[in-house]
């Protein structure tokens, strides 16, 4: 559903499929460089049914991917640009301990990307570990690192602040409309449930549901689903494990999981805490 007083229009330079975080992004850059851009959403806006929804997430650049933590001082500049844009805070640094064996190779790949990037930090033995960071429990050999530019981006808002700068930018988001045909071509075609509308490109940012708005055009991508599982712990001691206690965000570095957490803050007393695969975390 467009906001009253939204440019309505049938014909756009590019037409962007899909309102998570990659989507919204994606036609906010376009419309900022003043291509006519259009970004469609099946859902009622706001809605839970992605991966983009939830109050909180961990940025970093402590990854053991070097392509990963090469990209983030420019990701770290337009969350910048974008929290200065939008004048609301996205960003609160609260640091970021890894933890791993010594000899995980992701934990070494981690210690290297940090240093390569200059990014400030400390590395902790088993024993210091403890004594830093006493409501953690580290595994038998396991040693630390830290990342001191890490912290917690507000999803929800930063989602809300990259929609409104669409819009801004002279950007149409019409959501509650939903793809169901795409004709391509010089120009592409695409029918929603609310309109029909052409482009001279189309980008698909989908998740779960880009193979069914593929599939008739005879393209399939090797995407699995996952569901990840949120648990929100609560803290033995009030105010412990909170951000106002200087408690770091934490990655360890286990088989065959990642246990992924967040300092206390958005719900008061709970740690949010998720496991995650070892692959493409």
């Amino acid at each position: 559903m467009a906001t009253a007083g939204e440019p309505h229009s049938s014909f756009y330079n590019t037409i962007v499929v899909g309102a998570g975080i990659q989507g919204s992004f994606t036609a906010y850059h376009l419309a900022k460089r003043g291509r006519e851009t259009l970004l469609l959403e099946q859902f009622p806006l706001p809605h839970s049914r992605g991966s983009s929804h939830g109050q909180s997430r961990i940025i970093r650049h402590a990854y053991p991917q070097e392509h990963y933590a090469r990209m983030m001082a420019e990701s770290y500049r337009l969350w910048e640009q974008l929290e200065a844009e939008a004048g609301v805070p996205l960003y609160r640094q609260t640091g970021l301990l890894v933890l791993g064996a010594n000899t995980n190779p992701e934990f070494q790949h981690c210690c290297r990307t940090l240093a390569q990037h200059d990014v400030p930090g400390e590395l902790f033995t088993t024993e210091s570990l403890h004594e830093r960071f006493p409501g953690i429990w580290p595994y038998c050999g396991e040693v630390g690192v830290s990342d001191r530019t890490a912290g917690v981006l507000s999803a929800d808002r930063a989602l809300r602040a990259v929609q409104d700068g669409v819009r801004r930018c002279g950007g149409a988001l019409r959501d509650g409309e939903k793809v169901t045909d795409i004709k391509p071509g010089v120009v592409v075609t695409v029918t929603t449930s609310g309109g029909v509308y052409q482009a001279k490109s189309l980008v698909i940012t989908a998740g779960p549901w880009a193979n069914k708005l593929l599939a008739p055009l005879g393209l399939q991508l090797p995407l699995q689903t996952l569901r990840i599982n949120v648990c929100y712990w609560k803290e033995k001691v009030p105010g412990a494990y909170g951000v106002s206690a200087n408690f770091p965000c934490f990655l360890a570095l286990r088989t065959p999981h990642h246990i992924y957490g967040l300092p206390s803050n958005e719900y008061p007393g709970l740690v949010k805490v998720r496991r995650g695969s070892t692959e493409g975390d």
